[in-house]
Order: structure tokens, then sequence, then C-alpha cells
């Protein structure tokens, strides 16, 4: 067990750097800078049947059909009515893939010194899909690793529904 998290830590050494927050359910987080395209309000978001609830559909970007996932149906929280807030956060995982967001905050630059590892929250308790927390001021950001969010096998089935629809 301190094995693991000290291999944790040795990894959140190497995590500073600029991350655009946002928040879900008045929960804030935080992906990597270099991970994000574009953010856009949100817009019209065509349904696919068949998929995950949490998957909404997919929008056309200028002209490429992108997969549009709501992060706060992926992560089991309540689902919310969308406003003039809600964003989606477009992000490079191999391919681009939209986020749905409450709203997007700001770009911080957290250096490594303030990002710990994952509390250990027990063995049932997935937390593989976060880098770490990073600590600025007095609020604590969860750091997302967005690769692991939307697993590959999941990103793979999803592609390839945009595609169908593309090719339609």
């Amino acid at each position: 067990m301190q094995a693991t998290l000290e291999a944790r830590g040795a990894k959140t050494r190497e995590l500073g750097g600029k991350y655009l927050t946002f928040c879900l359910a008045g929960e804030e987080y935080g992906v990597e800078i270099l991970k994000v395209r574009e953010s856009i309000g949100i817009m019209d978001i065509t349904a696919i049947p068949q998929v995950p609830s949490e998957v909404k559909g997919v929008i056309n970007l200028r002209g490429k059909v992108i997969p549009v996932i709501d992060l706060r149906l992926k992560f089991g929280l309540d689902p919310a009515e969308y406003t003039e807030q809600t964003c989606i956060v477009v992000v490079d995982v191999g391919s681009l893939v939209g986020v749905i967001v409450d709203t997007v905050q700001e770009v911080l630059d957290i250096p490594s010194a303030q990002i710990d590892p994952p509390p250990p929250l027990g063995a049932a308790v997935d937390t593989s899909f976060v880098l770490g927390m990073g600590k600025v001021k007095d609020d604590v950001k969860i750091l997302l690793d967005i690769d692991k969010v939307l697993g590959a096998a999941e990103l793979t089935a999803l592609l390839e529904a945009a595609q169908a629809v593309e090719s339609v």
C-alpha cells in the first residue's frame, strides 16, 4: 500500500502545469490544458440510439462529427438542465470528444508542489482516472486523466457510432 502511494506521489510531482478548470454539481475539476482543443456553448446534439445514457449523441463542429458525453452522468451524478452556462469542452484523447460540464471556470497554472496524489478510498473505489488533487488557495481541484475517464473501449464504440452517423 505504501509503495503504491509513493508511486502515485512520484507521478504527481511531474503533473505541474496548466489546467482548464470547470464545475460539475458544485465540485471543481481540472483537465490538462494540452488535452483541451476548445470550449463551446451548448448546442444541438443529435441523439444516437442504443448508446449508454451518458452519451448524449454527436455534434457537427465545423464539418466534423464529434461524440458528446455528459460528464455528470458519466460520474453517476444527478442530471441537470442545460443552461447558458453549460459548456461542451472538446478534448483530444486520440480523437476529438466533447464533454458537457456545468460551467467552465478558468485556466490555472498549478505547480507540482501543489498537487497531491488522490487519497486512498479503499480497494472498492477506483480513482485511477484521477491524476491528483490540486491545491489552489483554500480550494481543492480534482485533476482528471481524461484519457482514463473516457476509457479506450468506450471511446472506440463512440467513435464508431459517430462515424456511422457521419456516413449517413
